[in-house]
């Protein structure tokens, strides 16, 4: 075992320019840090630049470096699919080849929709696609006045039930959610989540989502390195939604989130703390707050944060710790539409005795997990490749 302890931080939809075969998803052009940096007039990272992000594509603001701090190259995707699931389950070593379904433009059908008014015994409102926040505003009123089940989309492959704590009660809304997710197994219907979203407030004072979110995901098709990792003992610690993600399956400890700001504190702790093994960490408001809004500026400061953020948890890191930072997939701000892009993602490795430096790009996400199991020397994925012998 060369390191004791990996941090994985994915950098939820910060994609680094389009993939070979983008036209098949509309996303020709695509370069979620290249065009947002230009649409918000330039972004400054020293500490990720230092690693070389601006090696890897132009980024205006952010030079290319003669001798990176860390290891940098570009991971394609091979899965079918540009989603959240899709991509985390890739860097764990899953190839999906059927994507989860999406209901972006049209809703969900009505078939599906009466099968959850039967099994609920409540009527649907809402079905398009919106903001979490925006649609309980538009809706929250009704929904008050007439126990009818809020049911939206996003871009992601999800169905979201919002429903007032006060007119529902909690239990009611997650059985009515678990029904859901039985409902969605049938291929058509296949998305990777069910959420319930309680919200409380009036239409006086104004609605806020609450924190008993709960999250109804499809388990992972067959067993990744967070599951080979568990079996064999070590830590798989979740930050923010990996657990959501995965499903809970190979997950032994769980840290919720409530920002990027938040997730790198709490990162920051277990690096103070000690285990051994995998710190899986999903930095969520790039894709949700920024991404999916089209918001440039905001989603160009949230990665300055992010970079100060790094610049401290370098200070906590030891020298058997490994810190891994990638992407899930895209979300580029300037393009068109508000779905995810199909584009390469980053990986910089660093360690405080690694020389860094340019590797070559590799095929899959999915060298990200097979690095970290032949490290722990666990069983490793059927795809990907490990680079830890590249790292000196």
């Amino acid at each position: 075992m060369r390191y004791k302890r990996f941090f994985l931080i994915v950098m939820d939809s910060v994609g680094v320019g389009e993939l070979p075969d983008a036209q098949d998803f509309n996303d020709i052009g695509a370069n979620t840090i290249a065009n947002l940096a230009k649409a918000a007039g330039g972004i400054t990272l020293p500490v990720l630049g230092s690693f070389g992000y601006g090696n890897l594509t132009s980024i205006l603001g952010v030079p290319p470096v003669k001798e990176p701090r860390a290891y940098a190259l570009k991971l394609g995707e091979i899965s079918n699919g540009k989603d959240t699931m899709t991509g985390h389950w890739e860097i764990m070593g899953i190839r999906t080849t059927s994507p989860f379904k999406t209901f972006t433009l049209r809703g969900f059908p009505d078939e599906l929709l009466e099968m959850i008014v039967e099994a609920s015994g409540r009527k649907i409102i809402g079905n398009k696609a919106a903001s979490g926040t925006e649609i309980i505003d538009e809706l929250g009123p009704r929904q008050m006045e007439t126990g009818e089940l809020i049911v939206y989309t996003s871009a992601d492959s999800v169905l979201q039930i919002a429903a007032h704590e006060e007119v529902i009660p909690l239990e009611e809304l997650y059985q009515i959610c678990q029904k859901t997710r039985e409902i969605t197994l049938k291929d058509e219907w296949r998305v990777g989540r069910i959420i319930a979203r309680p919200f409380l407030g009036n239409p006086q004072t104004g609605f806020k989502r609450t924190t008993n979110r709960h999250d109804y995901a499809l388990s992972p098709t067959e067993d990744t390195v967070l599951n080979f990792l568990k079996e064999s003992h070590y830590d798989v610690i979740s930050v923010g939604k990996i657990r959501d993600i995965f499903n809970r399956s190979g997950i032994t400890d769980h840290h919720g989130i409530i920002s990027n700001h938040d997730g790198m504190i709490k990162t920051m702790a277990l690096a103070e703390g000690d285990f051994t093994g995998l710190a899986f960490v999903n930095l969520v408001d790039f894709d949700a707050l920024y991404g999916h809004r089209r918001d440039s500026l905001g989603y160009r400061n949230a990665l300055q944060e992010f970079d100060q953020d790094i610049g401290e948890f370098l200070k906590r890191m030891r020298s058997d710790d490994c810190l891994m930072i990638t992407a899930d997939h895209g979300n580029d701000p300037t393009h068109h539409g508000t779905d995810h892009t199909r584009e390469y993602v980053p990986l910089f490795i660093y360690g405080k005795e690694l020389r860094g430096g340019m590797l070559p790009d590799g095929e899959t996400f999915a060298d990200i997990g097979a690095t970290i199991a032949d490290n722990f020397h666990v069983q490793l994925p059927k795809i990907g490749q490990s680079r830890l012998l590249d790292l000196h």
